[in-house]
């Protein structure tokens, strides 16, 4: 009976040893997880049961336990490594076959999706058209590193201050070009469907106790200024009333184009005009002819609703908002010309106009102030980086400023975390022991936060798996001297005569 004693000990300290030697082996592992060697008692048992004086029948391996407690976050320099701080498992596909981790080596492969270094896709929630979350849909992650399209303004926000004591300009005549003929002015980069950057101008003239004129100018001209110096410049060479015509004939029929009209008809019938001549005055007077909108405040200094102009380039919305209509602007730019024309740059637009907000307007008696601008459109913009934040939440942002969102991270939990079965490359799968995996995004329920930047170390303590070895030798070594006394007492009992 000795000897099996002493062998069932012999087996449980290579065991042992075997747990910690691999403990030892992968302390610096990320995201691994120490095991243990947890062990019970022999007893041999009869048809009657076991006696109280039952004598040990040795040791056996009851099971070797993982212990899944935090490890150590260290950061680095990927934006793509990630840790999990607290519970929860990264969900990773391999062609189908799922598996869960703690180590977070993640980059992207060829086409883009997030991948660990053994090529298996990162999983998370994944994005519609509209480059919404759809929680709930688990694929794979994956960044398009595509060009982000340009988006035309449609909603631009403004909160500025008029100040209640300023005079009516010294010079009554409106023009872009003279500052005694405004009060203050202030300007907003706008964009096109093509992504290009237009100033958007405004200047405000008071014009008397708690009224003001508001002249509006999009690249310094009137919003369709290029239309007709496109038109214009189409038709040199076909004589001066030609390029008139032209010109006219490219615009609303609205003030505008009646007095451009009535003032280069003089120049070509009592000034004798050439083309060049023409060309210049329709680029003069769209240089000089704004949007006019009337503001006015209540005697809190409160701005009233904003009627919209005479030409219907702005409407006044129930809300109190102002929309330039679609088609009112057409975006320019500016040609070769000494000095440049603006020209229509074959843009367009937002389809659905834009959308003027000045309902945090103020006149109050302090100098004139924009403490607030926002506005919805951008230029194309190229990928710059990646940010994920604790939830998961992956966001990509451009060099145009903007980010967008590319997929959620989600971590997955069990009933019972023991119950995984270890497969290697510090992965699991479930079990029937383990139950199923729930899902959710980090910082949900139980589960962890979600660190980019950085990575899980091991949960080995060194020092521990030290001593253990030291107490797995010892354990060795008095089996052994078990099985050698047992031998020498029955060397004695087979030397008797």
């Amino acid at each position: 009976m000795s000897f099996n004693i002493g062998l069932s000990g012999l087996r449980a300290a290579t065991k042992d040893l075997n747990v910690t030697g691999n403990n030892i082996a992968n302390a610096g592992t990320v995201g691994f997880k120490q095991s243990r060697a947890e062990f019970a008692d022999v007893y041999a048992a009869t048809v009657l049961g076991t006696g109280k004086n039952q004598q040990g029948s040795g040791v056996l391996l009851a099971s070797i336990s993982q212990q899944f407690n935090q490890g150590n976050v260290n950061y680095t320099q990927n934006p793509l490594d990630l840790a999990i701080n607290g519970n929860g498992f990264f969900q990773v596909s391999n062609n189908g076959a799922l598996s869960y981790t703690r180590a977070g080596f993640f980059g992207t492969d060829k086409e883009g999706f997030i991948v660990d270094n053994f090529g298996y896709n990162l999983q998370g929630y994944t994005v519609d058209t509209n480059d919404q979350v759809m929680e709930g849909v688990v694929g794979n992650l994956q960044i398009r590193s595509a060009s982000q399209e340009p988006r035309a303004t449609s909603e631009m926000k403004q909160s500025f201050n008029l100040n209640s004591t300023n005079n009516a300009p010294t010079n009554a005549n409106f023009s872009p070009t003279d500052p005694a003929s405004y009060n203050s002015s202030t300007s907003t980069n706008i964009y096109d469907s093509q992504g290009n950057a237009h100033t958007f101008t405004q200047y405000f003239v008071k014009t008397g106790p708690n009224n003001w004129q508001m002249n509006v100018m999009i690249d310094g001209g009137h919003p369709q200024a290029g239309a007709a110096n496109f038109a214009a410049q189409s038709y040199i060479g076909s004589g001066p009333q030609a390029v008139l015509d032209a010109a006219v004939a490219a615009l609303p029929a609205d003030s505008f184009s009646t007095n451009m009209e009535a003032e280069v008809q003089d120049l070509i019938d009592n000034h004798g005009a050439t083309e060049e001549q023409v060309v210049a005055a329709i680029a003069r007077i769209g240089n000089s002819s704004p949007i006019t909108l009337n503001m006015a405040f209540d005697s809190a200094g409160k701005p009233l609703p904003v009627a919209g102009d005479a030409e219907g380039y702005f409407s006044a919305n129930p809300d109190g908002t102002l929309t330039m209509n679609p088609g009112m602007w057409t975006p320019s730019l500016m040609n070769d010309a000494k000095p440049p024309i603006a020209i229509s740059n074959g843009s367009t637009m937002n389809p659905t106009g834009m959308q003027l907000d000045m309902r945090t307007a103020t006149q109050y008696a302090s100098s004139f102030a924009v403490t607030a601008v926002a506005q919805n459109g951008y230029t194309t913009g190229e990928l710059s980086g990646i940010e994920i934040d604790d939830t998961g939440l992956i966001f990509a942002r451009y060099t145009n400023g903007q980010s967008k969102v590319q997929g959620q991270v989600i971590l997955a939990d069990f009933a019972n975390v023991q119950g995984l079965k270890p497969v290697g490359k510090t992965q699991w799968v479930q079990s029937l022991e383990s139950g199923e995996p729930v899902r959710n995004p980090g910082r949900t329920g139980t589960l962890g936060a979600i660190q980019a930047g950085a990575l899980e170390d091991s949960n080995v303590e060194l020092s521990d798996q030290l001593v253990n070895l030291i107490v797995a030798q010892r354990n060795y070594q008095a089996n052994a001297k078990t099985i050698e006394t047992e031998s020498a007492i029955t060397q004695t009992i087979i030397n008797l005569r």
